[in-house]
Parts: C-alpha cells; structure tokens; sequence
C-alpha cells in the first residue's frame, strides 16, 4: 500500500469517526450514560466474555482463559462504576468563590494503540472512557489480538443499534494493521493514549498530536519484619500468577530484609512457589532471554512450558505455580532484575529496610522507574517513606499488586489499564489514565473581588531575614 493510500485510508475512518461524534455532542449526560451502559454490555454479557476469552488467548498464546474472563468483568464492572455518576455533559463545577464554570468539552476523535497482552479489557477501558466524553475512538490493535479487537467491536456495534447510535462512535484500523496505518493514525486523530510497548509510546509522542502515553513496568515489592508473612506469600502469588503475569503490575522482584528471609521464603513455597537451584537459574536464563531480548515463546506460558523449554526437570518446579531465583545485582548485567512478563519472581536479601529501599532504587534506576513498587508491613510511616524517596507514582500497600495498582473495589485508584509514570517514566501524567483525560474543559471567568498584594505582604519576612 502507497503512502497515499494510507493517508486517505485513515482520513476515511476519521471522516466517518467525526461525522459520529458530531451527532454526539447533542446528547445529554441520561443519553451518553446509556450508550456507556449499552456498549460495556458487550463485554460484561458473560457469553460474549467467555467468547472473547477464549479468542484472545487462542490467538495471542498469552494468559489463560479464566484469568481473562475474570480481568474483563472486574475491569469493566470497576469502570462504570467510577464513571456512573460523573458529569461530563455541560456544567460539571461551579466555583462562585473563584467566579469559575466549568463545561465539559469532547476532544473529537481519539486513536488508542492496543497492546496483545490485554487486547479485550484494554480497548474496553479506552472506548468507554472516550464515549463517556462525547468522543468517537478508533483503535489500532496488536497483530496478534486483531482478530478479538475485531470480534469485540462487532458485539458492540449490536448494542449500538440497540440503542440506534451510530457504529462509527467505535473504529478499528483494517487488518492487516500495519505500523504505516498506525503511524498515520496517530497524526490525523485529536488525541493518542497508548498502552503496551515504549516503542508505541515514543511513536505517539513524536507524531505531533497531544498524547497519553505509559511507562515500562518492573514493579519490585518490599517485605519487612512487621509484615504478615503468610497474607503477603498468599497476595504476591495471587498477583503473579493472574493470567500468567500478562500485568505489567504484577510483581518481578522481592526484596526481603535479612531477619525473615528464610521465613518469607517458607511462606511463598507454602503457596506452590519452587525456588530453582543455580544450575536451573542459569538454564532458565539461557531460554528466557534471546540476544537481550525477552523469548516470546516463555512469556505469560505455565510453569510447566517454561521448564519444558528450559530443560528444568525437577517435579517440585514442574509443578510449581510459581518460579523464584535469587540475585544480588541489578542491571543489564542481571537480567532477572528486570521485567520478564513471566511466572518467575527475583528475590533479593537486604540487610534492613534503608538496604531494602537502596536495592529497590537500583533496580527502579535500571528498569521501572516511575511505574510502581509495593510494600507489605505493618509501618504507615515506611509507606510514606517510600512515597517521598522512591521514584514511583503508586506506593502499594498490603495489597495483590496487579489488582490493585490498576484500581481496585478496595482503593481509591480509579479503574484503568493504562498506568502513567509522570516524568520519571518519560509520561506527561503520573495518574491511571481515566475518564478526565478524555475531556477537554472551558471555563467560564467572571471578576471577583480583588485579592491585590503589596510588596511588603511578599517579602516582609524575607527583608527581616536576610536584608536588615
């Protein structure tokens, strides 16, 4: 396909897009809330869950089928939950004291980049957080999750002309998807949120259009000796091996102080994790990376695949849920401290918690910085340490990581795939990407009574200080 072709092939599908949106602007917060509604219907209808489910991992070989099911339903079923009573029609906040309306504006169309590890529930998140906003959105999913992207906007175009809104509200780039039509794309929309790969990522921020984008998971988790050893063993598995750790919120390294090591490792064996010998490590090693480089045919697979392929015989490690391998170091020279997408956790000895927080930097400097990092403890006050000295976004405390860092039914985070990193990660926002950033605001601006200061209110204690 000429470059040409390309162009207009996209300019097309935003033509159609825009001609959606349009019809969208004159619906009220009852009308957009129920297209909302209408559209999450065809992932949450269990059937079509089930059906999706099984697509995706048929197709992209990643996860498991169960797992899907489960993230699909949590994750819609969190999202209109935040989103149901959010006004994002006409006036959404009066301020009189500040003399301030403000009116929820659309973008127009957006154009989201969707990632094979999660190629149902990410594209969920992004269609509905666009329409709640009176945008229309097309999608450029991965090769491998096409076929599921495409079987996904099928189901909701049903429930479009349920409620006989237009189809062209929810587009996809036409297979094959090629990095030319997604690259064009990302030039003609109004706005970009990608989730999935930082060469997608650096790609949307240099295509010239206002875009959201995310930063590399690695998350590292700290367990001192005030934590409950079980309820962290029981948390960590329950987070690593959901979908076979597809998350790039799941859990990569441990990093156990010195004095419960030996007794944190008990707990995590007591929940079928299988700490490899060095000779397996090193042959788990060999497969696990090729050339630098992640091995596509050991990511998201069962622990048995992985010692099939690695050559690891042993039944205890066969039959683990879980892989563990110690390290000491971080660095490209130590390819277990970073992000492996893979039932295999890190495990780190720290003599006390400032040597655990001095690992987890190094591994954070090395890789993920900016994402998240975990703490199991019984301390408030380490929590908040590590929001002030870590460079992460998310502290999590006492919780399965993947579930919660995403948002969850028992935290504050809003219900998102999509995980900014802020400046450390290379991202232009540290929140879960959600519905507000879908949405442009005017203000309105009338005067109020004046607040003049004089030069004395400013620098009295200043000149008193330093000057006289």
């Amino acid at each position: 396909m000429t470059q040409t072709n390309v162009v207009s092939q996209v300019a097309q599908l935003i033509q159609q897009a825009s001609q959606a949106q349009q019809q969208l602007e004159s619906y009220n917060q009852t009308a957009v809330d129920e297209l909302v509604t209408a559209v999450a219907w065809a992932l949450v209808n269990p059937e079509n869950n089930k059906l999706l489910s099984e697509l995706a991992v048929a197709e992209t070989g990643l996860g498991n089928v169960a797992d899907k099911i489960t993230k699909n339903h949590r994750k819609t079923l969190g999202l209109l939950r935040d989103l149901k009573d959010a006004k994002t029609v006409g006036v959404i906040r009066r301020d009189p004291e500040q003399g301030i309306v403000e009116i929820a504006r659309a973008v127009g169309v957006v154009g989201a980049i969707v990632p094979s590890t999660n190629p149902i529930a990410t594209p969920m998140n992004m269609i509905l957080n666009a329409l709640k906003c009176r945008n229309a959105i097309i999608l450029s999913p991965s090769p491998k999750g096409q076929p599921s992207c495409t079987r996904l906007i099928e189901l909701i175009y049903l429930e479009l002309d349920r409620i006989g809104a237009p189809r062209n509200l929810v587009q996809a780039l036409p297979n094959p998807v090629s990095k030319d039509l997604s690259m064009e794309m990302l030039k003609q929309v109004d706005l970009v949120v990608v989730t999935g790969s930082q060469n997608n990522v650096r790609a949307a921020y240099t295509c010239g259009t206002p875009a959201f984008g995310v930063g590399a998971g690695n998350v590292t988790s700290l367990i001192d000796e005030t934590a409950d050893l079980a309820s962290a063993a029981a948390k960590i598995k329950a987070s690593k091996t959901f979908d076979n750790a597809t998350s790039c919120s799941s859990e990569n390294s441990l990093i156990m102080v010195k004095a419960i090591y030996n007794d944190m490792l008990k707990a995590l064996e007591s929940v079928n994790g299988c700490l490899l010998t060095p000779k397996e490590t090193a042959k788990l090693e060999a497969v696990l990376w090729h050339k630098g480089h992640l091995n596509a045919a050991m990511l998201a697979k069962p622990v048995s695949v992985m010692c099939e392929l690695a050559g690891i015989t042993r039944t205890s490690a066969c039959d683990a849920d879980f892989l563990m391998v110690e390290e000491t170091g971080a660095g490209a020279d130590f390819p277990f401290s970073g992000e492996k997408m893979a039932l295999v956790l890190t495990l780190y000895r720290a003599q006390d918690f400032d040597d655990a927080k001095k690992v987890a930097n190094t591994i954070l400097n090395y890789q993920g910085k900016g994402h998240s990092l975990s703490l199991h403890s019984q301390s408030i006050e380490r929590a908040e340490v590590l929001g002030l000295e870590m460079p992460v976004c998310r502290v999590i405390v006492n919780q399965a990581h993947c579930f919660a860092t995403g948002g969850s039914f028992d935290n504050g985070l809003p219900f998102s795939l999509s995980m900014g990193c802020g400046t450390w990660g290379g991202n232009v926002t540290d929140e879960n990407v959600h519905y507000r950033h879908f949405m442009n605001v005017t203000k309105v601006v009338q005067t109020i009574p004046p607040r003049e200061v004089s030069v004395e209110d400013i620098f009295a204690d200043y000149h008193r200080r330093y000057l006289s």
